[in-house]
């Protein structure tokens, strides 16, 4: 923490980032330290690898958000990089080779995911701590550590943060810190109903048929244990929706109670898919992710697969979630 305050005190331009496909923790998070560094006279800007789902447009994205996507011959000179919510440079591509890493002088990973095993390391001068329930958590600190005081814009980015990422505080790592940040952050008008109703309710028809649909190809394995689900771009398409719409897709599979975990497959091209991996805490599917080329948290994972045939694929992970179930004795 103080080698990111020193960092962040002595740098003049400052960029944000977040990983692809944006969630609403890495969002709050970068717009909050936006908001807050401007406060204190700083230089600085967000720049996105691709555009903020429509979910998260009451947070005003566009306003303050560069997305490489659309400007990819970006010319920017910058002292100092805050990634948020990943410390995988993979998923910064091609935002990290193109200008990140040819153009600011130091980058520094803020982040609550485990480090690779195998894989990219983050910097030196990264900020990695799993004990936090979300990357919001540690934006706080930030702002704190740095003397900023709280206003709204601030307050309603990090309540964004916490809140998509702890569930609506079920997944607080048994730590009250969750809680005691958002009390605070409710001081100011932040209207925190409508903020839940953004996160998690405002569901089209268009969204239902397409649950319905999905939710009715569910095949189990290991005695109802272990739930799976393919998910085609195609059938998102087809009901007008977002990639990022399919994102709550296996939380709700998890509502399942005989389940320990769920393995939802997203194939976004053929041959190409992203793979979401959940577990109610008996089993890790972190190193499931990690075989995969991902990585995540060590209850809820992921990686992206080019060039895979999907019964292959499938057979692969319920062959190494089935063992990891075996040998919990589950």
């Amino acid at each position: 923490m103080e080698r990111i305050v020193e960092a962040i005190r002595n740098a003049q331009t400052i960029l944000l980032t977040t990983h692809r496909q944006c969630d609403g923790d890495g969002l709050g998070a970068e717009l909050a330290l936006y908001y807050a560094l401007k406060k204190i006279g700083k230089n600085v800007r967000v720049i996105n690898v691709d555009e903020t789902p429509r979910k998260y447009r009451f947070l005003n994205p566009d306003f303050h958000i560069t997305y490489f996507s659309e400007v990819p011959d970006l010319k920017i000179e910058a002292d100092l990089c805050l990634v948020f919510d990943t410390n995988d440079q993979r998923l910064l591509e091609p935002l990290f080779s193109s200008v990140l890493k040819p153009h600011c002088k130091q980058i520094a990973f803020i982040d609550h995911h485990p480090v690779l095993s195998n894989g990219p390391q983050p910097t030196k001068e990264s900020l990695i701590d799993i004990s936090s329930a979300s990357t919001g958590e540690m934006a706080y600190r930030i702002i704190k550590a740095l003397g900023i005081p709280l206003d709204t814009d601030i307050a309603k980015a990090l309540y964004t943060s916490i809140t998509f990422d702890t569930q609506l505080y079920r997944y607080i790592r048994n730590s009250p810190t969750s809680h005691r940040i958002a009390a605070e952050l409710l001081e100011h008008p932040i209207d925190a109903t409508n903020i839940h109703r953004y996160l998690f309710g405002n569901q089209t028809v268009q969204k239902f048929a397409f649950l319905a649909k999905a939710l009715g190809q569910i095949e189990y394995f290991c005695d109802g244990q272990l739930a799976v689900l393919r998910v085609k771009d195609a059938d998102l398409f087809h009901y007008n929706l977002e990639i990022d719409e399919s994102r709550d897709v296996i939380d709700m599979v998890m509502n399942i109670e005989s389940l320990e975990a769920a393995a939802l497959f997203r194939e976004d091209s053929p041959g190409e898919f992203k793979v979401s991996l959940r577990s109610k805490g008996q089993i890790e599917v972190h190193g499931v992710a990690e075989l995969l080329g991902g990585g995540g948290h060590v209850h809820a994972a992921g990686a992206s697969v080019k060039g895979a045939n999907y019964a292959d694929l499938k057979g692969q992970v319920v062959a190494e979630i089935s063992r990891r179930l075996s040998v919990s004795g589950t």
